[in-house]
């Protein structure tokens, strides 16, 4: 995964729980901040979903060089 995505990753992890809880005080929000909670989950999920993605392309492509030097 690229350090960029990991330390956005990282703040969208961190961001979950502080949706529940106070930073300042330590006490249980009332109400919490679920617009927090659902775009740090949403955050996570693209993030997995682009790493997958731009893994399976990487992978294609050595695929077809080698099949390219293959028939050289």
């Amino acid at each position: 995964m690229d350090k960029y995505l990991t330390i956005i990753l990282i703040f969208m992890f961190v961001g979950i729980p502080i949706s529940f809880v106070s930073p300042s005080t330590g006490e249980i929000r009332d109400p919490p901040l679920y617009m927090l909670f659902w775009v740090s989950i949403g955050g996570v999920v693209v993030i997995f979903l682009y790493d997958a993605y731009k893994t399976r392309k990487q992978r294609q492509n050595t695929h077809d060089k080698r099949k390219r030097n293959k028939k050289l």
